[in-house]
């Protein structure tokens, strides 16, 4: 079967905790904390945070999707996510 939009955002979620929020409360991420224009994710992190949900979930991302609109929220992460898995 595939993957659950739960279990998405719950993969994501711990990626960011771990590699970007490192030593953040897990509370401080809620699904819709700003990433990109809160400051979370540089330029550079999106791009490596890409680079895991195309390896994680064996989608590919193009140039136009990784913006604000969908990457700023863990909650627009895992629905684009999971719209490439259907």
């Amino acid at each position: 079967m595939g993957t659950t939009a739960d279990e998405i955002r719950e993969k994501i979620r711990e990626h960011l905790l771990r590699v970007f929020m490192p030593g953040e409360s897990p509370d401080a991420l809620t699904d819709t904390t700003p990433l990109i224009t809160g400051g979370v994710l540089s330029s550079i992190a999106t791009l490596q945070l890409v680079t895991f949900l195309e390896d994680e979930f064996g989608v590919e991302f193009k140039s136009h999707e990784v913006d604000p609109e969908n990457m700023d929220t863990l909650e627009g992460i895992a629905s684009l996510v999971a719209s490439k898995l259907e």
